[in-house]
């Protein structure tokens, strides 16, 4: 059945979803924040708008944008770094205000693991939230803005560390040395399965949920970045010997990692 989606954000993630959506014959909105990428997107079939956003305003046509739309996903992330930092939780607010005048009756917000902190060892989507940075206080703050509507039903997909095309935390970590926490599981996720989430989570209306997107499979920062490295060639980071006893962070989910598995793309491909 043709669903009316719109993609608030089609950058590195939002633009193969948006592309995959439409191979799946829904009808697809998306934005994006300069004029110069209206033509990628409308030679995909994806209906473009530019829209900004920002803690006082919202820069382009967003009510249009929402007016075609039942099932908004919203895939924008913080910029809370530098000195270009900006309210993520305040532009949430502004957009929240518009959606709700609009015809939008499902939320999809991409949130990230980062909402859970420090946690030592396991963590689900039953675990208790303790976000340590600012970026992850701001992320459930926006959150929850959305669980507490009456009148639209959201779906909040909390994703690990984002890996693919043109994007691995390895390259950023190569020759650095002394690192700590080397023996601390990684918590990643490939772009091809977190597509393969969202996808499933529409399919199946899989509203008014918490989900967490992480590959079932965790190796010490120590082994994979490693492991990484040597495959591209480029000089591996160097870590602390451990003294600590403790676990670190292992996320997973409790539908997607068992009941329901969409993971197809290793974290090690």
């Amino acid at each position: 059945m043709t669903k009316k989606i719109g993609v608030l954000g089609c950058g590195w993630l939002g633009l193969p979803l948006a592309r995959q959506l439409v191979g799946k014959s829904h009808e697809v909105y998306g934005t994006t924040t300069s004029s110069d990428k209206l033509d990628v997107l409308e030679k995909e079939g994806i209906i473009p708008y530019v829209i900004s956003l920002s803690p006082e305003e919202i820069y382009g046509d967003i009510e249009g944008f929402l007016s075609h739309i039942d099932i908004l996903i919203i895939n924008v992330p913080p910029k809370l770094r530098g000195n270009h930092a900006e309210s993520f939780i305040e532009k949430m607010e502004l957009l929240l205000n518009t959606i709700k005048k609009s015809p939008v009756t499902k939320i999809l917000f991409i949130s990230s693991t980062a909402v859970y902190g420090e946690i030592d060892g396991e963590v689900t989507e039953e675990s208790l939230p303790s976000p340590t940075t600012e970026s992850g206080r701001q992320l459930l703050a926006s959150e929850e803005l959305f669980k507490n509507l009456d009148t639209i039903q959201a779906t909040i997909l909390r994703f690990g560390g984002l890996i693919g095309p043109k994007r691995h935390p390895v390259t950023m970590l190569s020759g650095r040395e002394d690192l700590s926490n080397g023996d601390d599981p990684v918590n990643l996720i490939h772009q091809d399965d977190c597509i393969r989430m969202v996808i499933n989570i529409i399919d199946e209306k899989l509203w008014g949920k918490t989900f967490n997107g992480v590959y079932p499979l965790h190796p010490t920062k120590r082994e994979y970045y490693g492991s990484e490295a040597k495959k591209r060639g480029i000089p591996p980071p160097s870590y602390k010997p451990e003294t600590a006893t403790k676990k670190g962070k292992t996320v997973t989910s409790l539908y997607f990692d068992q009941g329901h598995p969409v993971f197809k793309m290793s974290i090690e491909s």
